[in-house]
């Protein structure tokens, strides 16, 4: 059993995209009448959602908040041209104010390239993209510190990114901006880790926000991971934050076909939700 007893947290991607104020209305008394402590919001495009209205109604239920970035085609900061960094900035920024208003401490995602870029690079090309990544993360970082909300990048697995795949890859990459942390997704942890409690260790300190799901993208609890080395790892590199569930409905095109959800991963979609937040609190402490 892990020592601590953490905040579990489940995003609503879970049931629709994008998220929009009705559907965050419906859903939040739900996520908070079955247990969760926290809600993700991803922001997809920039005012899908009213972060002051948002921030009203989780202040409300008494659910916390954090906050996903979303690397749509055409979000690029590396490897493209100036109007398309600014554009990727702007909206980053916009993202970092949206998880000040609702309280988030983190805006979390693949901060670098949109999701499915993928090229071929040697070593020094890649070193020259993590380069070009770090000047251009700066100003969203130092916005982000000015708002007290933390960048935390995500590692993707090999087929939806070439740039940043591993734990060892983030950290080099980040190693100039030390305000800067990273996101570890379990999913993409247990395809590009040859050993994911080692990988957690390693990247210690800079862990600022962390997501769960089962091997499939379904319930945490329902596969092969090792869930009770994971939250020991955790421990032990020093985690406090939530464990957010993430995980995709088939319904929607757009997210379902950028993660490869061609199947249901549950019974239900509430399943997914209410069965992982069982087995993880099963893991803690009861007080």
């Amino acid at each position: 059993m892990t020592s601590l007893r953490r905040r579990i947290g489940v995003n609503t991607w879970v049931w629709t995209s994008p998220l929009t104020d009705d559907a965050l209305r419906t859903l939040a008394p739900k996520v908070k009448d079955w247990g969760f402590d926290t809600i993700e919001l991803p922001v997809e495009n920039l005012g899908d959602w009213d972060p002051p209205s948002a921030a009203t109604l989780l202040a409300d239920l008494g659910l916390d908040a954090t906050v996903t970035l979303v690397m749509g085609e055409g979000r690029e900061l590396v490897a493209a041209d100036a109007a398309t960094v600014r554009a990727t900035q702007d909206y980053l920024r916009g993202v970092v104010d949206a998880a000040h208003t609702v309280g988030s401490p983190v805006i979390a995602g693949p901060a670098y390239t949109s999701v499915g870029r993928t090229w071929r690079m040697s070593e020094a090309e890649r070193r020259a993209c993590y380069a070009e990544l770090v000047e251009h993360l700066e100003p969203v970082v130092a916005h982000g510190r000015d708002a007290g909300v933390r960048l935390a990048v995500e590692p993707l697995n090999r087929y939806e990114t070439s740039l940043i795949n591993t734990v060892d890859q983030a950290l080099e990459a980040l190693t100039p901006l030390p305000d800067a942390g990273i996101l570890l997704d379990v999913y993409h942890l247990n395809i590009e880790e040859t050993d994911v409690p080692a990988a957690i260790r390693r990247a210690g300190s800079r862990i600022v926000h962390v997501q769960v799901c089962a091997n499939d993208r379904g319930a945490p609890g329902a596969d092969h991971l090792p869930w009770r080395e994971i939250l020991t790892a955790l421990d032990d590199a020093g985690y406090r934050g939530p464990l957010c569930i993430e995980s995709f409905t088939a319904e929607n095109a757009t997210i379902a076909t950028a993660a490869s959800i061609w199947r249901p991963l549950a019974a239900t979609q509430d399943a997914i939700a209410v069965d992982g937040l069982a087995h993880l609190r099963e893991l803690m402490p009861r007080s």
